[in-house]
């Protein structure tokens, strides 16, 4: 009974602290005006501190790094001549756009709807908040597609099945960004960081070469747990707490899951065959040494490749033909203005987002170029060092310096290359192989990407729940995400040890030790 009363305090406790954080968070100003904010304190503290010499030693150039002043006359010159393309040029802002143009043809026609519909009737509900992460961590695959398919997706799926609809955003927004280091298939990121890896080792073992898929063998075991952890986070603490949150939102939109025509479901499977059969047609074109989705490296999942540059683009190739199909076979579509309306209607939904995504490539833009981010990193890093912890305490400390400087860079390949050159060697002198620092760098730099209103997709998910219940704000996804992004940060940082103490590979061609036996 007091065991009863305690657990029951404990609960009591968590949704109170969760409670008076989304209050406090919602008192924050619109996320657009917190941008601007944050960018004019970067331009006041490069101008503070601009002409203070420092020590640290910046890894790109192996100069003493410098602060530059965005108050002088010529950054601010080139402020203004650099804005139109400045924003522009925000990467996410063109994944967004040209993937949701795509999507709103597939939604708008009916596809999306037949297609939920059918597979709702085949997911046992009790398996629906891990099949979501399932998918989410999956979706990694295809760089940012889990932002505008699987986190939206999520909320419509929920809402359908009776359950609330801002707790499947949080499970998806947990597998796709906190969940980020964590897949069963290798993706372009792991060539990226092993490359940053590599060159860092080197500074100490000139001939030493790290395989790309290092941390494979940790990243898909880490996905059995990221689902497992992050499917008890949803079901136990964050659905019971939205069970008192309204959807008060325009839902008129959003699909009605009533039976599938007969119509339907042919026009769905005609559908998806030309869906199927452009991803044959795709993989067909790519299986070819000498294909020009390859890479010169002749390598698919290179940045650098073709391939990998353009997954945007195919995934408006691979929403738009298939919705199109479906809406001029069941008649939601008559003419071709019909499929214009439809991608029109998608863009109005993102008018909130594309203010926010100004501001934001203003700001991202100033804390580049002002160097406090690479500074704040790289000083962390050496307070780090000189502590002289035991390895096990080390590489925690590693997971959660990277977390926290996670909340102020977002960028994982920009992080690590500030941050691998100064962890990388400090290790290797301490005994621990570079493949071990990079998985404790993947480790914090996922668990802390969902808490973070400067990580350039954290304002996108806000305008998902939105949809669902009016007056979310800043605050309400906080505390819907802190619960996961705790739980990440120590049970995964605990399950790296646990890896790390049983032996077990953490991918192809890797080691613990260094040198390695």
């Amino acid at each position: 009974m007091e065991q009863a009363k305690n657990a029951n305090n404990e609960a009591s406790f968590v949704m109170r602290f969760l409670n008076n954080i989304e209050r406090v968070g919602n008192k924050l100003p619109d996320p657009a005006m917190i941008f601007l904010g944050a960018m004019l304190l970067i331009w006041l503290l490069s101008w503070m501190l601009s002409g203070v010499s420092f020590d640290a030693i910046d890894p790109r150039t192996g100069e003493a790094i410098v602060v530059h002043n965005l108050l002088s006359g010529d950054s601010l010159a080139g402020f203004l001549a650099s804005m139109v393309k400045t924003f522009t040029g925000f990467a996410p802002l063109g994944v967004v756009l040209v993937a949701m143009l795509g999507v709103g043809v597939a939604e708008h026609s009916g596809y999306i709807n037949a297609g939920l519909k059918l597979m709702l009737k085949r997911t046992p509900q009790a398996l629906l908040t891990p099949s979501i992460i399932l998918i989410a961590i999956v979706s990694h695959t295809a760089t940012d597609a889990g932002y505008v398919l699987v986190i939206p997706l999520a909320g419509v799926i929920f809402y359908a099945m009776g359950r609330h609809p801002l707790a499947g955003i949080a499970a998806a927004f947990a597998g796709v960004s906190g969940g980020f280091s964590a897949n069963f298939i290798p993706s372009g990121i792991d060539p990226l960081l092993q490359s940053f890896t590599q060159s860092a080792a080197q500074i100490i073992d000139p001939e030493i070469s790290v395989n790309p898929l290092n941390n494979w063998f940790f990243t898909s075991a880490s996905s059995v747990f990221i689902i497992l952890l992050g499917w008890y986070i949803t079901d136990k603490i964050i659905e019971p707490r939205l069970a008192s949150t309204k959807v008060d939102g325009d839902t008129n939109d959003l699909p009605e899951f009533n039976e599938v025509t007969s119509k339907e479901r042919s026009a769905f499977y005609a559908a998806s065959a030309v869906m199927l059969a452009g991803i044959g047609l795709l993989i067909y074109a790519a299986s070819g040494e000498d294909s020009a989705l390859r890479s010169e490296s002749g390598a698919l999942t290179d940045f650098s490749a073709p391939l990998m540059q353009s997954i945007v683009p195919l995934i408006f190739l691979l929403f738009w033909i298939p919705g199109a199909v479906f809406g001029f076979m069941v008649g939601t579509f008559k003419s071709s203005k019909d499929m214009i309306d439809a991608m029109s209607k998608s863009m109005n939904s993102m008018s909130y987002y594309i203010v926010m995504a100004f501001f934001c490539a203003l700001f991202i833009a100033a804390f580049s170029k002002s160097n406090l981010g690479a500074l704040l990193a790289i000083e962390g890093a050496e307070v780090l060092k000189a502590m002289a912890l035991p390895s096990s305490v080390t590489v925690i400390g590693i997971i959660f310096l990277t977390a926290f400087v996670n909340l102020f860079v977002g960028s994982s390949s920009a992080k690590w290359a500030l941050l691998g050159p100064i962890f990388v060697p400090m290790l290797m002198q301490l005994g621990i192989s570079p493949d071990l620092s990079q998985a404790a760098y993947r480790v914090g730099d996922s668990s802390s990407n969902i808490i973070t209103p400067l990580m350039p997709y954290f304002p996108l998910v806000v305008v998902y729940c939105q949809k669902y219940v009016k007056d979310t704000g800043i605050g309400t996804l906080l505390a819907l995400m802190l619960p996961y992004s705790i739980a990440f940060l120590i049970g995964w940082s605990l399950f790296l040890l646990a890896y790390w103490g049983l032996s077990i590979p953490l991918g192809l061609q890797s080691s613990y030790i260094y040198p390695a036996g």
